[in-house]
C-alpha cells in the first residue's frame, strides 16, 4: 500500500510559481502509474506564470477563488470546481480571493519540471 500524507511531501515552488507538494509521483515514489498527483497553492492577489504541458491536467479546487485560464477562454472557480486542461493548452489560474488558493493538480503523464514550457 502507497500512503504520503501532506506534511510528508516538501514543498517547493514550481516554474509557474505555484507552490507545489508532489503527492503520487511515480518516478520518486516507486509507484506504477502514468499521472501524478499535487498540492498546489497560490497566494492572494498572486497568479500562475502562463505555461503549457505537453499532456493533460486536471484541477480540483479545495480551497479559495480565482479565474481559471485556458487558451482564450476564462471562468470563475471556486472549491468544488473540476477542470481539465487539454494538451498543450496555455494556462495558468488567477487568486481573486483573500484567501490561498488551494488545488489538486493531476497530471498525465506524469509532471516533470523538465516537461513544463513556462511561456
Amino acid at each position: 500500500m502507497f500512503k504520503k500524507s501532506l506534511d510528508e511531501a516538501p514543498e517547493f515552488i514550481a516554474g509557474d510559481k505555484t507552490i507545489l507538494r508532489e503527492l503520487l509521483q511515480p518516478d520518486k515514489d516507486n509507484v506504477p502509474t502514468g499521472y501524478s498527483i499535487a498540492h498546489a497553492q497560490v497566494m492572494p492577489g498572486k497568479a500562475s506564470v502562463p505555461h503549457r504541458l505537453a499532456g493533460s491536467e486536471v484541477y480540483h479546487i479545495l480551497q479559495g477563488t480565482g479565474i481559471m485560464c485556458i487558451d482564450d477562454e476564462s471562468e470563475h472557480v471556486k472549491p468544488g470546481d473540476t477542470i481539465f486542461v487539454p494538451p498543450k493548452a496555455s494556462q495558468y489560474i488567477v487568486n481573486t480571493g483573500n484567501d490561498e488558493l488551494t488545488f489538486i493538480c493531476i497530471v498525465e503523464p506524469a509532471w516533470k519540471e523538465e516537461d513544463e514550457i513556462i511561456e
